[in-house]
Parts: structure tokens; C-alpha cells; sequence
């Protein structure tokens, strides 16, 4: 039996029209709500000009590093961020919201925690009293309540644990400890307590190389832990090892705001050097005589030889 014969126009032809793609969203993209921001925030002490204009962004996973020499109005953005210091001009947001914040207190019940380069911390108590020194544990009621120290030492020994933190005795005295163990204390203190963002004053200011590389492991475990974290500091190279966004001041003003991938290490060092201002002063070095002790002739006599030798000539 014969196979049927098919009409080759029955057969499905392959799709020829011209394909349109899909016309892009004009929506911009929406950004993700920073949990801080600083929108032109200014700062004066009668005439004094502390801070002016000064902007940065916190987002959630996060290093914003705030780099600048003695002076630049590093110290009193801490105090801002912190609620130690209100602001004068600009907004200042917590997750969007405008904030004024009149006390350290309200800024952690916010969830911003400030470890300050003092540390606040009591070097004759143990470990575990330090980490909840102001907000111990306590257990019982009325006339039998009484801290539970067996409940805070535990906690303590395990949360230091899960930051990477292995003490041999959380009952020595944390004045016995390095000042990088003493860093690294302080930040798994602000992260038990439920801080969104942490604010990092100068934490390795002090320390040698090998325990600036201890903490700046932890203020990435931070970072790693879904924290916003603010490093301050006047180190380029540890804030580029760890940093996301970079906020340059000087003199109170900003001198730039980077992200990691639009500058480079070289860059930021040049600009916390000066930049200008160095390549001037090198210019200076380069013309000026050597002294005459050094086998050099002194800038006078050097000019009035030089002038005699043009009236010879002339």
C-alpha cells in the first residue's frame, strides 16, 4: 500500500520574520536603601568649621573607608555618626528615615555600635565582664536577681568562637590580652548586640603588622556577616585591602568618594599625600640651592654670581 503524498506547503516553514527584542524598562533602577547616609552634612564649633558638605552611603555587607590626615573632621563624623554630636546642615537617614540623634544610647538601639581606639574597656575585669559590661545578664527576680555569670561566660567563650576568636580563658583579665585580641573583643561584642552598623576608629592604629591583619580579618567577618561597617582610618593600604567605598577628607571637607573599582591604591595614597600640593613642594626641594656646608652655595650668594656672571657677558 502506497504511502500518502504530503503537500510540501503543509509543512511548518521556519519562523523568517524579523525578531523584535523588548524595549528596555524606563524605570531607573531602583538603588537599595543605604542603612546610613550622610547628604551634605555640615559641622561647626562657633567659627569653626569641623565638617562641611561631607556625604557617604553604609550599605548592608560593606566597607566604607573614611581616610584622611590629623585634623580632616574624621573624629567629629564619629561623633555624628555615633549620637555624641548633632549636625548643624545637610541629613542625616537611618534606613531612609531622617535622623537626629541626641545620645550614644539611641544611636545602638538603632543598631549603631562605635568602637572607639580607647576601647571602653575595664583592663582589670575579665573577658566576659567586658563583653557585656552595661548590659549584663541577670537571672531570679526582686531580691534574688543576680547576674548570671555562668550564662555570660558561656556566651561570651562561644560568640568570640563563632567570630574566629579562640581565647584560652575568658576569666583573664582583657588587659593581659593584645591589643589586636583587645580590637577583635570589642567587634564580637557590637555584633552579639545586634548592630547593623559598626563604626571603627583608628582599630589599628596601634597595633603591629601582623595584628593589623588579625582585626582588619574580623572587620571582614563583620562585613562577611551582613553588617555595614565604617572604617576610619588614615592607612590607604589597609583600607583598600578591605574596603568597598572610600571617603577622602581634608581640612574638614570632602576631597573625594570612590568606589573600589574606579581607584586605584596609588591614587588614594596620592590624594591623602596631597597630590598637588606634594608635586609643588617637590618642585621647591628640586630648585632650591644645597647648603653650603654640604659643598653647596647659600641662595644668595648663588644669585648675586649669577647676576655678576650676566653683567660679564653683557
Amino acid at each position: 500500500m502506497s504511502e500518502p503524498q504530503t503537500d510540501p506547503t503543509d509543512q511548518p516553514q521556519p519562523d523568517t520574520a524579523p525578531r523584535t527584542e523588548p524595549a528596555p524598562d524606563p524605570r531607573p533602577e531602583q538603588r537599595a536603601t543605604p542603612l546610613v547616609e550622610l547628604a551634605d552634612v555640615s559641622k561647626y564649633y562657633g567659627n569653626v568649621r569641623a565638617l562641611e558638605g561631607v556625604s557617604l552611603e553604609v550599605h548592608p555587607g560593606e566597607i566604607t573607608c573614611v581616610l584622611g590626615d590629623n585634623g580632616a573632621g574624621k573624629s567629629t563624623l564619629i561623633k555624628i555618626i555615633a549620637g555624641l554630636h548633632q549636625h548643624d546642615s545637610g541629613d542625616f537617614l537611618i534606613e531612609g528615615a531622617k535622623a537626629s540623634l541626641s545620645s550614644p544610647r539611641e544611636a545602638l538601639d538603632l543598631g549603631i555600635a562605635t568602637v572607639y581606639q580607647d576601647l571602653a574597656v575595664v583592663p582589670l575585669m575579665p573577658v566576659w565582664r567586658n563583653f557585656f559590661l552595661g548590659s549584663e545578664l541577670t537571672k531570679g527576680a526582686g531580691p534574688f536577681k543576680r547576674l548570671d555569670v555562668r550564662l555570660m561566660r558561656e556566651t561570651t567563650r562561644s560568640e568570640l568562637l563563632r567570630m574566629g576568636i579562640d581565647l584560652r580563658d575568658v576569666d583573664q583579665p582583657i588587659g593581659t590580652l593584645s591589643g589586636g585580641e583587645r580590637q577583635c573583643v570589642a567587634i564580637a561584642r557590637a555584633v552579639y548586640f545586634g548592630a547593623k552598623v559598626l563604626v571603627l576608629d583608628e582599630p589599628t592604629a596601634a597595633l603591629g603588622v601582623k595584628q593589623s591583619g588579625v582585626v582588619l580579618k574580623y572587620v571582614a567577618a563583620a562585613r562577611d556577616a551582613g553588617l555595614g561597617v565604617v572604617l576610619i582610618t588614615h592607612n590607604p593600604h589597609h583600607a583598600y585591602l578591605v574596603g568597598n567605598r572610600f571617603v577622602l577628607l581634608k581640612r574638614g571637607v570632602m576631597a573625594g568618594s570612590h568606589t573600589k573599582d574606579s581607584i586605584t591604591l596609588d591614587e588614594i595614597t596620592r590624594q591623602m599625600a596631597g597630590g598637588s600640593e606634594l608635586e609643588e613642594l617637590s618642585h621647591e626641594l628640586a630648585a632650591a640651592p644645597a647648603p653650603s656646608h654640604l659643598g653647596g652655595r647659600p641662595a644668595e650668594t648663588a644669585g648675586r654670581t649669577e647676576k655678576a656672571g650676566t653683567a660679564e657677558k653683557d
